[in-house]
């Protein structure tokens, strides 16, 4: 089965495919006004945020639960990141409209300062997305390219920890979100000191 399914860009086409579908459908059920494009903002959201967690987690789950599966995630990573940041551009897009439409709603009980995490959020994300081709790759250089994409993800799920956080009165699904998040940090931590134990065992042993 795992064959039939899409891999590099037929991966990312069918996501962001999928991604555009899922917006229009949400969009065309309501009425156009707020309630329809506050709904498309968080459909979109979740999107991002699965595909997200896909991505953030592809290395860590080889290094915890080896198989095929795992292995055929990590080899994707770079398209689910890609499908990531188109899925999270057209939730800024319409963030955007919104925000233009309607601005007393945008802005009510909302800040410049608070609106800070997200706008780094999206610089990284542009970044990520730029340096994930072969030129630019090459321009930065083996080191530069990990320390850029290796602190870029670990920002974001900041950010995306943050924001679930700050939601979490709220209710609705951000209380999971922020769950999810938080473990899928724990996972990426819990695989990293398993790697640096099992470099370290060869080197014990003698």
């Amino acid at each position: 089965m795992m064959k039939t399914l899409p891999s590099g860009w037929k991966l990312f086409a069918t996501l962001a495919a999928l991604t555009l579908l899922m917006t229009a459908a949400v969009l065309v059920a309501q009425p156009p006004g707020a309630d329809a494009l506050r709904s498309a903002i968080r459909a979109t959201a979740r999107s991002s945020f699965a595909l997200f967690l896909l991505t953030f987690l592809a290395s860590s789950l080889v290094i915890l639960m080896p198989g095929a599966g795992s292995r055929r995630l990590l080899r994707e990573r770079r398209f689910l990141g890609l499908a990531f940041a188109f899925s999270h551009s057209v939730h800024g897009v319409l963030i955007y409209l919104y925000a233009q439409r309607f601005p007393e709603l945008f802005w009510a009980g909302r800040s410049t300062v608070a609106n800070l995490p997200g706008s780094l959020g999206y610089l990284f994300i542009l970044l990520l997305t730029l340096t994930s081709f072969k030129t630019p790759m090459r321009l930065l250089g083996p080191r530069l390219w990990k320390g850029l994409h290796s602190s870029g993800t670990w920002l974001l799920a900041v950010v995306f920890c943050l924001s679930f956080y700050k939601r979490i009165p709220l209710g609705g699904w951000y209380p999971l979100a922020f769950a999810l998040m938080f473990a899928a940090i724990a996972v990426k931590l819990i695989a990293k000191q398993a790697q640096r134990l099992r470099r370290a065992s060869p080197s014990l042993s003698h």
